[in-house]
């Protein structure tokens, strides 16, 4: 199980690391122009907030473990990635777009936090 955790923890960093990156190096209206019409609901800011939060988060998953270092970060770390996708999911459904993706994400975050605050904790 514990290689499951880290093969899931991997996949959400990759995918976060992309996401985050995307919206710090991304100016808003190119987002949506892009096809992310959510980022009209937000002001550049906020959009910069939440690609932080999944850049911080994405770390947060793999270097505590990695450098044996502060290892309550991972859980706390995924947590965070959870309500993050938790916001997304609900402004997704408000917006009636496709709200599956960040749902699974999200999941897959909160799969990791449980177990590794609990019987799989660093």
């Amino acid at each position: 199980m514990n290689v499951a955790l880290w093969v899931v923890a991997g996949l959400l960093a990759a995918a976060f690391l992309a996401a985050g990156f995307m919206k710090l190096a991304q100016p808003r209206p190119k987002l949506v122009a892009a096809g992310m019409g959510y980022a009209e609901d937000f002001s550049d800011g906020a959009i910069k907030g939440i690609g932080t939060l999944e850049v911080l988060g994405a770390l947060g998953l793999i270097l505590p473990a990695v450098l044996d270092t502060a290892t309550v970060l991972v859980p706390l770390a995924a947590l965070g990635l959870f309500l993050v996708m938790a916001g997304a999911v609900v402004v997704h459904i408000r917006r009636h777009e496709p709200f599956v993706p960040p749902l699974v994400l999200g999941l897959l975050a909160l799969f990791v936090a449980v177990l590794r605050f609990g019987t799989y904790s660093l």
